[in-house]
């Protein structure tokens, strides 16, 4: 006899996941993306991605029970993101949790779906540290905290992005330069055969006087944007392959310089990355090289743990279930926009205007 099977379910954004988790150990998870009916459009589109989780769902939690060898039954809890992200496929992952946490006759929990891509880690390595420094990277955040215990203390922010994430500015270059949709694998694909000192961009706050734990890439954008413009107007073929494998070192030193220089500042011993960008092939060989250097342990999440899924959201469930926490009110509604402050994510619906 195990711990509580805890089923997690994940919709943010345009994968729709599910993930079963006991006792710190993966048993199953599944994912179904949209990514390429929103390619044709440069980005994620919110209606779509809302209809995609809508027909999603179902398959997708059944094949996670069917690979875990368990029927709905055999759930002990149901853990849910919600928020942030996109409001309408919040929506869809939230009332399909319900659903099955009411069939299955087991709490519901609502979790902060940044808080869940810290939990990955502990997937694949075990429980985290007390304390590390966790460096968050994705297409919509970009963020610096000291963590202690995930699931019972308050998430300490050291520094968070001032305005378009790393992941975000990824995919804006890779549109400059002519690559696909999604921009952070396109430009990691063509900068491998391109020189990363073959253009000078900036590294955005990292000068004396700069908050060290900030950061900011929307200059860096605009900075390649400038690159692009003068090879246009001269009449030059932009070498794409440089240029991506310059912007690409550009992120990776501002990332990983930040990263230890918190783990510095506040004598830490492991660095844990997580989110989209962990899977960037030179923010991990950098932060390995850098570590190393420094003696400090470093931790990534598997390739498939990365980007969003559900296993992350049950890694959560599971923690806050063997903490002893509460579940969610029944009224437990979403947060588009919530601020991490805890992994737990419970906020209530709010009532309808009244019309005069």
């Amino acid at each position: 006899m195990g711990g509580p099977v805890v089923l997690g379910i994940e919709s943010s954004c345009d994968e729709t996941g599910a993930g079963i988790v006991q006792d710190g150990r993966l048993l199953a998870h599944v994912v179904a993306t949209s990514m390429d009916e929103h390619a044709r459009f440069g980005g994620v589109v919110p209606e779509i991605a809302a209809r995609a989780h809508l027909h999603s769902f179902n398959p997708v939690v059944r094949e996670a029970l069917d690979r875990a060898g368990l029927r709905i039954g055999q759930i002990d809890a149901v853990a849910v993101t919600t928020g942030p992200g996109l409001s309408g496929a919040l929506q869809v992952g939230l009332a399909g949790a319900k659903s099955v946490a009411y069939a299955a006759g087991v709490p519901l929990y609502g979790v902060h779906h940044l808080a869940g891509h810290v939990a990955a880690d502990t997937l694949e390595h075990g429980p985290l540290p007390d304390p590390c420094v966790v460096l968050i990277v994705s297409g919509g955040h970009t963020s610096l905290l000291l963590v202690r215990d995930l699931v019972r203390e308050p998430i300490l922010h050291l520094g968070d992005t001032l305005d378009d994430a790393a992941g975000e500015c990824f995919d804006k270059v890779a549109r400059i330069l002519g690559l696909p949709y999604p921009g952070g694998p396109a430009i990691d694909r063509a900068a491998r055969s391109g020189d990363p000192k073959a253009v000078a961009f900036p590294r955005p706050l990292t000068r004396p006087g700069d908050d060290p734990y900030a950061f900011s890439f929307s200059g860096l954008k605009t900075a390649a944007a400038r690159w692009v413009e003068q090879h246009v107007q001269r009449g030059e073929d932009v070498p794409v392959a440089d240029g991506a494998a310059a912007l690409q070192e550009a992120v990776a030193d501002v990332l990983t310089r930040k990263a230890l220089a918190a783990c510095r500042a506040y004598d830490v011993k492991t660095l844990i990355v997580v989110g989209g960008v962990a899977a960037n092939s030179r923010v991990r060989a950098l932060a390995e090289k850098r570590c190393a250097s420094a003696g400090i342990e470093l931790r990534v999440p598997p390739m498939t743990l990365c980007t969003d899924n559900g296993a992350m959201i049950a890694a959560v469930g599971d923690l806050l279930v063997r903490a002893g926490t509460e579940p969610a009110p029944l009224d437990v509604s979403i947060d588009p926009s919530a601020p991490l402050e805890y992994a737990s994510l419970n906020p209530l619906a709010r009532p309808a205007a009244r019309v005069a």
